[in-house]
């Protein structure tokens, strides 16, 4: 079994705090992919760096206190690749990769452009230059699993107060057609989908500060594992953690009828 947890940490510091390592220590994950470290390399503990059984990789922004992302892995990888080789991406610290003999994992945040046009912008261009990356992911002769936070909700199921939501970035249709896209012409799989395709609210992995929205569970489904079919079919379980907060995200994770 390979079992792979993605999570959206809002702060590594923040979600040390809270216990999000203690819990990981429970978790006999073979990955955990984190997103949102908003931290550089010298903000880093020891534990932070490399949690027990663990060996730690990262990608972080230039900017400090925001986005880059990390993956936790039992195994030792041939590879690591930082980056899409595209700076001003790259920059952001939004993409890191593990290479294996027959895998890929990989760590992915996905800018959200609800802070403004600039970002918003900024969200599409990152997205016209991933969907080439994507398409040679499927062609490399590897199984891969993309684990992260996309800030996609997908389609009407996958949060709560769709409609009011049509002309807001996350769900707009040019970046839900994007995702489709992805899923349909690329080939690529949504693991939680394949497994749940008409689940509503116990999908959902983000959940605004603002209001009740957590009490209420008024959830979005924006972290997602999405994999080369190879792979993907042979998930057996998605579960999402709720009894402990961490962030303003819920951890993610599958189990893999997979070995490395």
């Amino acid at each position: 079994m390979l079992r792979v947890i993605s999570a959206n940490l809002n702060g590594i510091r923040s979600a040390f705090s809270k216990g999000f390592f203690d819990w990981l220590a429970t978790q006999d994950a073979d990955f955990a992919c984190v997103q949102e470290l908003k931290a550089q390399v010298g903000d880093m503990t020891a534990e932070m760096l490399n949690p027990s059984g663990y060996y730690g990789y990262f990608h972080y922004a230039e900017k400090k206190g925001y986005s880059g992302v990390g993956v936790y892995a039992r195994h030792q990888p041939l590879q690591v690749i930082e980056g899409l080789g595209i700076a001003e991406i790259d920059a952001e610290g939004r993409y890191l990769e593990l290479m294996y003999e027959k895998l890929s994992i990989i760590s992915l945040y996905l800018p959200s452009g609800s802070s403004g046009e600039h970002r918003q912008a900024a969200k599409f261009l990152f997205m016209e230059r991933f969907f080439g990356h994507l398409a040679a992911l499927v062609r490399c002769g590897r199984e891969v699993i993309l684990c992260g936070d996309w800030n996609i909700a997908h389609r009407e199921i996958d949060l709560k107060n769709w409609k009011g939501n049509l002309k807001n970035s996350g769900f707009l249709p040019e970046e839900r057609a994007w995702l489709t896209r992805v899923l349909d012409e690329l080939g690529w799989m949504d693991v939680y989908r394949h497994l749940y395709p008409d689940t509503t609210g116990e999908g959902y992995t983000w959940w605004s500060n603002r209001g009740q929205a957590w009490a209420k569970n008024v959830g979005w489904r924006i972290d997602y594992q999405i994999s080369t079919s190879g792979i993907g079919n042979t998930a057996k379980e998605v579960s999402i953690y709720k009894e402990q907060r961490f962030s303003d995200h819920a951890p993610l994770t599958v189990n893999y009828d997979w070995s490395l």
